[in-house]
């Protein structure tokens, strides 16, 4: 019996830059086992989102919450790949920021994660949702998806070939534009420094202003010194300044 197919997971982000990236997946095996029974694709659609958000909570993450643009955008894929029998991430000639952004959805994150499933012979409800999400999650980018932790959106869409009698599985990932972070660090000292957010260093020369947008997680951290603190969150609106402590270090003050 055909294996569990998971496709090469696709992500796309947007921080001040614009950016793009697809990630390469990898085969995961498995089989369905046959049964005479036919799944509820809408129910196993819900338990798949119910299942990855449980995966998420054991990882300390927040869980996402259904969107209807996005369960527009997954069924439109599922139901074309169920149609056509034809596989992958632009199958239907677009990617899935197209299907996204036709749906209304506007986004700063977007992943996008699909399987297919053979078992002419049929399988129940709770097996299928078991082996999508377990496939998903024994493939390194598959699971770097759902565990995003920017993301605040998902849906998953499920679809059957009348031809050749796959299931076909999308899940997608979201946080929408709306929900971007902004914040500025100011540099109160007489001296330049250098901090660094989700990774990236900057330089910020004294007495100047540096605004942010940030959709993807990660921390401020000043680093200067040894009373500089422990990194920062950045929350929206928020302006932290950096000033001087004796001859020791720079510490944070949140505004």
């Amino acid at each position: 019996m055909p294996p569990v197919l998971l496709c090469p997971s696709a992500r796309i982000g947007r921080r001040a830059v614009r950016v793009a990236l697809l990630l390469g997946g990898a085969l995961a095996a498995g089989v369905l086992p046959a049964q005479n029974v036919q799944p509820d694709l809408g129910a196993a659609g819900r338990l798949v989102i119910d299942k990855t958000n449980e995966f998420r909570a054991g990882q300390r993450l927040a869980p996402t919450k259904p969107d209807p643009q996005l369960e527009d955008a997954a069924r439109d894929l599922a139901a074309f790949m169920a149609r056509t029998d034809r596989y992958g991430h632009d199958a239907d000639g677009k990617s899935p920021a197209d299907r996204a952004q036709a749906r209304g959805y506007t986004y700063c994150a977007l992943a996008e994660n699909i399987a297919f499933l053979s078992n002419p012979a049929g399988t129940s409800t709770a097996a299928l949702v078991t082996t999508v999400v377990e496939g998903w999650k024994q493939s390194p980018t598959h699971r770097r998806n759902m565990l995003l932790p920017e993301v605040v959106d998902t849906a998953v869409a499920l679809a059957q070939s009348p031809t050749s009698q796959r299931y076909y599985a999308v899940q997608l990932f979201g946080r929408p534009r709306s929900a971007i972070v902004h914040f500025s660090v100011v540099n109160a000292t007489a001296n330049p420094l250098r901090y660094r957010l989700a990774g990236q260093s900057f330089h910020l020369p004294p007495g100047a202003t540096r605004n942010h947008e940030q959709c993807r997680a990660g921390a401020l951290d000043i680093g200067t010194g040894p009373r500089s603190g422990s990194p920062i969150e950045p929350a929206d609106g928020k302006r932290y300044t950096l000033e001087a402590v004796d001859s020791t270090g720079v510490r944070v003050r949140e505004e």
